[in-house]
């Protein structure tokens, strides 16, 4: 007797594609569908409405036909509340944990749905009382009572705007074609969005900002607000101070593209300067780094987190070497982002994607379209590509956020 369940989901179903996906879902996992009601939103802002009884052959394969369609919307109709296990050891989680999506989501504690906060892909719902949040697998307790199996869980997917021609650009689209004075008008548009909601707008970026010469972009962007936090790893640093101190990067002459005589160990002599100065901040405050982007950082205030990594040379001073605390200042400065600009950094940009929530609007930049692919294939929907060369978008919009009145 095949096993069976009622769920629902709720939304801009159609625009959004979400029904086609939940269709899609349940036949690829072995299951089948009855559609018991129907109901389309008949306004741009009123949802549509799904109900569909699920039939599978066997218990495990409708546990996992419920895990493939839980995470786009849908949720069971009877089920009660979240089912909560008790962690018996650190970082120890029951073996059927749920793991939770970068979607919003609210579990159900004592017959109200409660909303969770915190919210990240890849980690565990922890309730306490009538509070839910999300929780790493490093950090779960003893004692911690944890969110399990399918039941008394909703997921809701962000979904497409139906009046959303102004920002058509944000459409998931990936191509080299696109202009990127549109895409540069639209990010800043978003970016003066996010500052009127009082969110901060973060950049994520490589050293190719460096190579490219979007250092005074990025520079006159941190200068005027329009960047509150950088997140990178050594690399930019070095370059960047290189860039300044030297007039080089990578030991290439910004200025004519010429190798320089023994140009290979200015990167090591930019990061020998910054120790005998005491770190970035103590160069800036001794007048030897004058220019660059984190020259602009710290005469600005403006938090930068630079992430080691096993590659690297030196490293700068300010660079974090342990990886689960520079995971945790990455997240620290993610929290109030209402924008993330990534700059040419593809594993930064995939990080910081699996950190935030799907309500927070990324841009990547990059001129290889398969750096912006990667950064939404691993989880992050809400990325949009823009492929161009960096040091080009940066310095429109620059023009486009500093020098428009």
């Amino acid at each position: 007797m095949p096993f069976e369940e009622v769920v629902e989901a709720e939304g801009h179903l159609i625009d959004s594609h979400v029904m086609e996906q939940i269709f899609d879902k349940v036949v690829e996992s072995n299951g089948r569908f009855e559609v018991e009601q129907f109901r389309i939103g008949r306004t741009n802002s009123e949802p549509s409405y799904l109900r569909l009884r699920l039939e599978a052959p066997s218990k495990p394969e409708m546990d996992h036909l419920l895990a493939q369609i839980l995470p786009i919307g849908c949720s069971p109709v009877q089920g009660g509340d979240a089912v909560l296990k008790l962690v018996e050891r650190d970082r120890c989680a029951p073996e059927d944990f749920y793991s939770t999506s970068n979607h919003h989501t609210f579990v159900r504690i004592g017959g109200e749905w409660v909303e969770v906060q915190n919210q990240r892909m890849d980690a565990m719902v922890v309730v306490k009382g009538s509070e839910a949040w999300c929780r790493r697998l490093r950090d779960l307790k003893a004692g911690d009572m944890v969110v399990t199996g399918m039941h008394g869980i909703r997921v809701n997917p962000e979904s497409k705007e139906r009046d959303r021609l102004a920002f058509s650009f944000m459409s998931n689209e990936i191509s080299s074609e696109r202009q990127v004075e549109t895409a540069v008008r639209q990010t800043a548009a978003l970016a003066r969005t996010a500052r009127e909601q009082g969110k901060t707008i973060v950049a994520v970026a490589g050293p190719v900002v460096v190579h490219t010469g979007g250092v005074a972009g990025l520079s006159k962007l941190i200068r005027h607000g329009w960047v509150n936090a950088v997140l990178s790893g050594n690399a930019l640093g070095v370059h960047d101070i290189e860039s300044a101190l030297l007039g080089t990067s990578l030991g290439v002459r910004m200025e004519d593209g010429r190798q320089a005589e023994h140009g290979h160990r200015n990167h090591m002599r930019a990061i020998n300067a910054m120790y005998h100065e005491g770190g970035i901040r103590g160069a800036v405050e001794s007048g030897r780094l004058r220019s660059g982007v984190m020259y602009e950082c710290v005469k600005n205030d403006v938090p930068f987190v630079l992430a080691g990594s096993l590659r690297d040379d030196g490293p700068l001073p300010e660079t974090i070497t342990d990886m689960n605390v520079a995971q945790d200042a990455y997240a620290a400065l993610l929290k109030p982002a209402g924008l993330v600009i990534c700059l040419g950094s593809m594993l930064h940009s995939i990080a910081t994607g699996n950190m935030l929530p799907s309500w927070v609007k990324i841009v990547c930049v990059d001129i290889n379209p398969a750096v912006a692919t990667k950064v939404s294939d691993r989880g992050t929907g809400q990325a949009v590509g823009v492929v161009t060369d960096v040091g080009l978008f940066l310095e429109l919009l620059s023009r486009e956020l500093v020098d428009t009145k």
